[in-house]
């Protein structure tokens, strides 16, 4: 096998052919050194699967990583696949749990995903280091043994294998293979991806072209500050400053004739438009297919989660921004998140903020845009589990001082998008490239010939910058979010029930009291979930050979055995339609006949069962 170089910075892709490569120093030492004194033996740990975590790998190099995770604990790890791309390539499914604590079914249990989008690669790493934490330390470090003993985790590294796959072997930018690649008609002339963005210059990058003009002619000029990066101009001040040049936007070519440039690129469905909540139509929401689960990847994904109504808790990663996002994604659904619910997601996202810095808990429509049909969303209002969308990366990062290039700004430079007025974010990164990674993510203007208009010149920042993170830096970014990811999931319900409480009734009856508890945030039913009928409530049942149930019901009064909310029917099996809320308890009574032992049964569709009993 060879290995790729990693001194340039596109090289911190790893291929198939690169993704064993050795795990970094830092790696190794997972336990930390003596404060004093040397690195003793006891004090550096060999990991079990040795992976760099300073690089992304292809779809190749995810599978490959999925086996060996499996095949490093077969007693804590499974590996199937849950269904195929449109191109035929499998989704790998990891399924964490311990069955000496039993059954996977029976237990709360975590989806996480990533790479929803094909450029949004990190979210893959992100999800697979998670995966990997928890084998790594399981028996080692008991906060995340006792994790995965109690709880199931099912990981998805990749939601959209193809555009991955596309993003590593083609010419894109940082924003460009997001789609699927199901052939799509995006400018409805009657072909499908026939003007996708065009290499130039056979760099393996899509920059951005620029030309330049007589002095006065143009609607930029160069920067006084740095030489690669253009300045727009008033209209009314282009001949005083001698404004040359102009902007021509990405790299690429009119293939179709239409007057139009890069418009009707590979696909154009959108893996986060394709669910059932909130759906809109493809001309209300760009992307959103013929109908929910009309794409392989989201039918796959969605017959699964519906299979397995133990999910309490979802996880999806994106990129950039440094956003921790809940829904809705329009205004019109805030009805579906009550108080109670966003109750916790606050308490949980704001855990988030201080374990990932520069991060910011968001609202989906509110801080960033209008998403219809979203994947987050489905899970939130259609499934009644708490679910959240990590934006990963924030270019703030790159300063640590909170005052780095922002959302992006892609100044008139060539950075994402173009954008003009956005100098002081480019100027930012410029300095960061060259301080720090040496002229490694800037590819500098240079002459190319383009049929239309000439001599142009192409330059910009790479496809690896900018949304994702330069290699020294990917490590961390992983650890903080899987550190969010066990957080969240160390807030699955966890119940416990007392023992059963038995008091002298009227005329010869006896009264039996139970309490259960939750002592996490999640509760076993949303109030979503409650207030829409989604899914079963949790049941309690009483349950004695030699026993007569008289009444039955909640809301037990601590001081007066003669009060609670009497049910009409089958009071021996008790419905809690609001489920046990987090950090919280229910008690039930019952008035009952009859003597010997009995047993008090929870069972609940999220946390499991659990029983308690007593003696009359």
């Amino acid at each position: 096998m060879t290995t790729r170089p990693l001194h340039r910075w596109a090289d911190t892709l790893a291929s198939a052919s690169g993704r064993l490569a050795p795990a970094c120093a830092l790696l190794a030492l997972l336990v930390a050194a003596p404060l004093a004194g040397s690195v003793s033996a006891q004090s550096v740990r060999t990991p079990r699967v040795a992976i760099a975590w300073d690089r992304f790998y292809d779809y190749d190099g995810l599978v490959e990583l999925c086996e060996r995770l499996a095949a490093s604990r077969p007693e804590l790890c499974t590996l199937s696949s849950i269904g195929a791309s449109h191109e035929g390539r499998r989704m790998p499914l990891l399924t964490l749990s311990n069955p000496q604590t039993g059954p996977a079914e029976g237990k709360p249990a975590m989806w996480v995903d990533g790479n929803v989008h094909g450029n949004e690669v990190q979210g893959s790493e992100a999800a697979l280091y998670l995966a990997w934490l928890l084998l790594e330390r399981h028996g080692e470090l008991p906060e995340l043994t006792e994790l995965l003993d109690r709880n199931v985790f099912y990981i998805l590294p990749t939601v959209n294998p193809d555009g991955r796959q596309h993003w590593f072997d083609d010419p894109n930018t940082s924003s460009s293979s997001r789609s699927g690649v199901a052939p799509l008609d995006n400018d409805r002339d009657g072909v499908a991806d026939e003007d996708g963005p065009d290499d130039l210059d056979g760099d393996g990058e899509i920059l951005m072209m620029r030309k330049r003009v007589a002095p006065g002619t143009g609607s930029y000029r160069i920067s006084p500050d740095d030489a690669r990066v253009l300045e727009f101009v008033p209209a009314d001040k282009r001949v005083e400053y001698g404004a040359d040049y102009l902007m021509l936007g990405q790299e690429g070519l009119d293939n179709d004739g239409d007057g139009r440039v890069n418009e009707d690129g590979i696909g154009g469905y959108d893996l986060n438009r394709n669910w059932p909540s909130d759906w809109q139509p493809d001309y209300i929401q760009f992307g959103a297919g013929d109908y929910p689960f009309s794409h392989p990847e989201s039918a796959a994904i969605g017959a699964f989660i519906l299979a397995h109504p133990n999910i309490a808790a979802v996880q999806s990663f994106h990129n950039s921004g440094g956003m921790i996002l809940r829904g809705p994604g329009s205004r019109a659904r805030e009805g579906f998140y009550p108080d109670a619910d966003r109750r916790v997601y606050d308490a949980i996202a704001d855990e988030g903020v201080q374990i990932i810095p520069f991060y910011r808990a968001l609202v989906i429509y509110k801080d960033l845009y209008d998403v219809h049909g979203g994947f987050v969303n489905w899970t939130a209002e259609g499934l009644g589990i708490i679910s959240f969308t990590n934006e990963m990366w924030e270019d703030r990062q790159y300063f640590a001082d909170g005052t780095g290039a922002a959302d992006g700004g892609g100044g008139a430079g060539g950075g994402r998008g173009g954008r003009a007025g956005r100098n002081a974010d480019t100027l930012k990164q410029l300095e960061f490239d060259d301080r720090l990674m040496f002229g490694e993510t800037f590819v500098d203007w240079h002459p190319v010939q383009h049929p239309l208009y000439g001599e142009v010149e192409v330059g910009g920042f790479r496809k690896m910058t900018r949304r994702v993170p330069p290699a020294f830096m990917i490590e961390e970014m992983l650890h903080r979010n899987a550190a969010f990811c066990i957080y969240h999931a160390s807030q699955l319900p966890r119940l416990s029930i007392a023992a059963p409480e038995v008091t002298p009734g009227p005329d010869g009856t006896q009264v039996i009291t139970v309490e259960i508890s939750n002592d996490r945030w999640i509760p076993t039913r949303t109030a979503l979930a409650a207030d829409k009928g989604i899914g079963r409530p949790d049941l309690v049942t009483l349950e004695g050979e030699s026993l007569e149930v008289i009444a039955g019901g909640t809301g037990a009064d601590l001081f007066d055995l003669t009060r609670f909310d009497a049910v009409e029917h089958e009071p021996a099996r008790l419905r809690l339609d609001g489920g046990i809320p987090g950090h919280g308890s229910v008690r039930l009574r019952w008035i009952v006949r009859g003597s010997g032992a009995f047993r008090v049964r929870v069972d609940t569709r999220s946390a499991g069962t659990l029983a308690a009993t007593g003696t009359l």
